[in-house]
């Protein structure tokens, strides 16, 4: 790509589904995405178009990135909050956690979709391993996971899970409150397709979940 998109190729980039990257606009705007290699038109009926990484990337380039640690084992700073009208999981550390019946529709709701984009972009349509979208938004796709399996987040006060990166190549550290509640985590991580590891951090001897997508 050469140019930035127009205006009207971003309006239609920014009201991509946040989670399935699933895309709605005019014959010749989808096509014009295609063409910069922004988006692709799925080989399956209904055909519909959806972001390639590098659409994904140009709609999150005026989102507050995800908050990270220099170190698996060490706390992060503090998490991005969510933008006005965009879905984003709960990384834990957030202000303000909401656990009421709308916020569970929202996550199931996006669960659902990721669970849709496997089986329309994994090979042979699998929906036990994680995509190619998670590859490439690792803590929000971990946590989308412990979210939407029940574990409640850490929020500014209180304990839970917390997702964060690491300097790892595909790999995200988990936290948790005890180590019971850190099992729980490595299961559900487990069933959702990711390879969990316990590990202890020498200098605390807290110990954290290292977790990556398994390959298919």
């Amino acid at each position: 790509m050469t140019r930035p998109p127009t205006a009207a190729q971003r309006r239609v980039i920014d009201a991509a589904d946040p989670v399935t990257g699933r895309l709605r606009g005019t014959e010749s705007q989808l096509a014009a995405l295609v063409k910069r290699e922004l988006a692709f038109r799925h080989p399956r009926p209904p055909h519909d178009h959806f972001l390639t990484p590098a659409g994904h990337r140009i709609r999150e380039e005026t989102a507050t990135p995800a908050a990270s640690s220099p170190e698996a084992a060490e706390p992060a700073q503090e998490p991005a909050r969510e933008s006005s009208g965009v879905f984003a999981a709960r990384i834990g550390g957030e202000e303000g956690i909401d656990s009421g019946p709308s916020r569970i529709r929202e996550v199931h709701s996006a669960w659902q979709g990721l669970l849709e984009l496997r089986r329309m972009t994994n090979p042979h349509g699998v929906v036990d391993r994680p995509c190619a979208w998670e590859r490439t938004h690792l803590v929000q796709a971990a946590a989308l996971a412990l979210e939407a399996a029940g574990h409640r987040p850490a929020g500014a006060d209180t304990e839970g899970y917390r997702v964060r990166a690491t300097p790892q190549p595909e790999a995200v550290a988990v936290r948790g409150p005890d180590a019971g509640a850190l099992r729980e985590c490595a299961a559900t991580l487990e069933q959702a397709g990711w390879q969990v590891g316990e590990h202890t951090e020498p200098r605390t001897g807290a110990r954290y979940l290292l977790a990556s997508p398994q390959r298919i």
